[in-house]
């Protein structure tokens, strides 16, 4: 055992040991021991989106903490799960930085975990391409992982690609920053796990942020990649606003007989972190995983889990 072994382990002996109110309100002191202004861009950011909670404390509006410690509460154990198949300490740290975050606050560490290297989803420690790639982008927004994709390996290293959009503005411009690419076809529609129409749910803080829904102004196809692709694929990335569970169910079927790398964000509730794992195991039980991150330390978003 090294000392992130320690840490970690330790970690998850107080959280057990912690009942739901204690846990709750060691969370709630140590929010407060922040300084004010990293409070209001904490508590900003998280009422901005419609993941994880409101933090409003002048309102009385606790929100976020109370879903994080339910989240540590409930799911240690499956955390624990999760860290045993982690494949590399980086990623252990990661996932210890994530979840100390939620617990105490803790910027250090996650400052020491963040991803600097690599591209986000193109850690080239991990991830190997081939001219034989059938690429998909689930979320695949501007085109800018697809961009990335090509000058981490260059445009001659994949057969095609894929890439599924909601948002029909956001998809003009898809269309025109890869209209110059061969062999990438362009779907406006949404992967989840059956087929059907639902409409996009638009978000304030700006359209990478839109949802899948029900009552929006914009109707929007659903298929699933099982159903919508019908050759071997080899590579999927998701993020796809809090969809990522859904698209997976989806794509069993490959996931089961292409044994695909897989990007997927989760990030965007405090389940998929483990739960996505979960899943993925239980399709195929020899997928190896990988954590990384890159985005601010203050709260930890933009989690990758990279299955291959």
């Amino acid at each position: 055992m090294n000392i992130i072994d320690r840490q970690f382990f330790e970690f998850a002996e107080t959280i057990k040991n912690l009942s739901e109110k204690e846990l709750y309100y060691r969370i709630r002191k140590s929010f407060d021991a922040v300084p004010a202004e990293t409070q209001k861009s904490c508590m900003d950011f998280f009422n901005q989106f419609n993941y994880w909670g409101r933090l409003d404390p002048d309102n009385g509006v606790y929100e976020e903490i109370e879903l994080k410690q339910k989240a540590l509460s409930e799911h240690i154990d499956d955390f624990i799960w999760l860290y045993e198949r982690l494949c590399d300490y980086r990623s252990k740290k990661t996932l210890y930085a994530i979840l100390n975050n939620w617990f105490c606050y803790d910027f250090v560490t996650a400052s020491q975990t963040c991803e600097y290297l690599f591209d986000e989803y193109f850690d080239l420690d991990i991830i190997q391409c081939s001219r034989d790639e059938v690429v998909v982008d689930l979320g695949a927004f501007t085109g800018d992982t697809v961009l990335s994709y090509i000058r981490n390996f260059g445009a001659d290293c994949y057969k095609k690609i894929y890439c599924y959009e909601i948002t029909p503005s956001t998809f003009e411009v898809l269309a025109y920053n890869l209209g110059t690419y061969d062999r990438i076809e362009l779907r406006l529609k949404g992967v989840g796990d059956e087929i059907g129409t639902m409409t996009v749910s638009e978000n304030a803080a700006g359209s990478s942020a839109n949802t899948l829904g029900f009552g929006g102004a914009v109707n929007v196809e659903v298929t699933t990649l099982d159903i919508d692709i019908d050759e071997p694929v080899t590579m999927i990335k998701a993020d796809v606003e809090g969809f990522e569970q859904k698209a997976l169910l989806g794509a069993r079927s490959h996931i089961l007989h292409d044994h695909p790398k897989l990007l997927f964000s989760v990030y965007h509730n405090n389940e998929d972190l483990w739960k996505i794992p979960r899943l993925i195991h239980d399709i195929s039980s020899d997928y190896k995983f990988y954590l990384r991150y890159k985005s601010s330390p203050i709260y930890p978003t933009e989690i990758t889990l990279i299955a291959v």
